[in-house]
């Protein structure tokens, strides 16, 4: 055979951490050193008389073959990547050099393991894609659909759900959910199943048959029924858990291992501050421009619209109307009942006159007891008069408070439409305020 294989330069490969491989004219190792034990996970005796191609992971065999033949044909291969499917079913990732000796007829190549700095610059390019998509999205959702397709670079998906803690409800909200093959509802459902045992846990999660005996029943039967792996961790923040993010592969799939788990809670350490800091710009947004006890549009957010639907109207030669809304007598429940129970009140009115109004309509609060409803796309006059007396008649029920206190109320409202009671918003605004004045001198005459 080969004069090399049997001589002392072979047995000094064993000593090399790099693996040593020779291969023939036909593809079949001839010898191997020790050190593709390491490397590959077969011992020497399993790879000679082996084809090499039969190693090489199935999406690099074209691109393998063709390196491999040009280099016989005598180009170099100085830095060629590819991946070989180490015996125990992972990915290995190789930088080979090698060389054609065309007297020996052999193939003579050094390969070098670079999975661990392949998957560590994978995973820095990945928090650096995220924090990238952070500061470019406006909205959580795109950052989301942005984080999946980064994560997918990393980990096989066919499922990703992120599902993010409610402060005001106290539950999970599962608002972001890619789904692959398979009905959406079936993956939801184990979703939900995956991150209650990571709430309950405080833990990240990994399912892979065969399942731990531990697991939990329900989740067990809702996996053996939609069969594949699962990684659940949590996005844990500095001072909390803001949500949970949760990846499912098909069975056909490679299944998830504890490396993937690992990689995955570091990947979602970055998400995690991502989407924190996302939410706070979003509450301190919504804070600068919503009233704090009714969550309602305010003053600014108001102006904002009107002005946008004022445009609008203008160029379509609509109408739109305005609503000033004024409580009457609503000093007389603070000084009589106190503040809480005046707070109260205006968070019910608030609640009854939006459930008056469509959802292209705004109702904000300017003033402590005064809102102002913009009413857009309004045929006739004679309309905005209509929802004035849909409130008036949803006022009408006394207020029930929690002490049991039953308080009646009642409004008064001045309207004003475009363009009959003024070309401009200023003129609108002033004829609203004078008719809600006019209203409320009328009430107080009849009381």
């Amino acid at each position: 055979m080969h004069h090399f294989i049997g001589s002392p330069v072979a047995s000094f490969t064993d000593l090399l951490l790099d693996a040593i491989c020779v291969v023939d004219v036909e593809g079949i190792f001839v010898f191997v050193s020790a050190a593709c034990k390491g490397v590959f996970g077969y011992t020497q005796d399993e790879m000679i008389g082996a084809a090499m191609i039969t190693l090489v992971a199935p999406h690099d065999r074209a691109r393998t073959l063709a390196a491999s033949g040009a280099m016989m044909r005598g180009a170099p291969l100085g830095d060629f990547h590819n991946q070989y499917v180490h015996k125990d079913g992972h990915l290995v990732d190789i930088q080979w050099s090698a060389r054609w000796s065309e007297a020996e007829q052999l193939r003579v190549g050094v390969a070098r393991d670079v999975t661990a700095l392949k998957r560590a610059e994978a995973v820095q390019a990945a928090l650096y894609a995220i924090s990238e998509a952070a500061h470019a999205t406006d909205d959580l959702a795109t950052l989301i659909a942005r984080s999946h397709e980064i994560i997918g670079t990393l980990l096989p998906i066919d499922s990703f759900s992120v599902a993010l803690h409610d402060a005001a409800a106290g539950t999970l909200q599962y608002d972001f959910h890619a789904t692959g093959a398979g009905p959406a509802t079936t993956h939801l459902a184990l979703v939900r199943l995956l991150c209650d045992e990571v709430v309950r846990t405080h833990a990240p999660l990994l399912l892979a048959f065969p399942l731990p005996p531990d697991v939990a029943p329900a989740l067990g039967a809702a996996l053996a029924a939609m069969p594949g792996s699962a990684l659940a961790v949590p996005l844990a923040a500095p001072d909390r858990t803001i949500g949970v993010l949760v990846l499912r592969n098909r069975p056909d799939g490679r299944s998830y291992t504890v490396q993937d788990r690992d990689l995955l809670v570091f990947v979602s350490t970055q998400l995690a501050a991502n989407i924190g800091r996302k939410q706070l710009h979003a509450q301190l947004h919504f804070m600068a421009m919503h009233d704090e006890l009714t969550r309602l549009p305010n003053r600014r957010l108001f102006r904002d619209r009107l002005d946008t639907a004022f445009a609008r109207a203008q160029r379509q030669q609509a109408r739109l109307a305005l609503l000033f809304i004024d409580l009457n007598r609503f000093k007389q429940v603070n000084d009589r009942h106190g503040h809480d129970c005046g707070d109260r009140l205006l968070q019910e009115t608030a609640r009854r006159i939006k459930a008056c109004l469509r959802e292209s309509d705004t109702l904000a609060r300017i003033g402590g007891d005064e809102f102002v409803v913009l009413l857009e796309n309004v045929l006739l006059p004679e309309d905005a008069a209509l929802v004035a007396a849909k409130i008036h008649h949803a006022l009408s029920t006394p207020i029930t408070l929690d002490s049991g206190l039953a308080l009646a109320i009642s409004v008064s409202i001045g309207p004003a439409v475009y363009p009959d009671d003024g070309a401009t918003t200023r003129a609108l605004l002033a004829h609203a305020d004078q008719a809600m004045y006019a209203a409320k001198a009328a009430a107080a005459a009849v009381a």
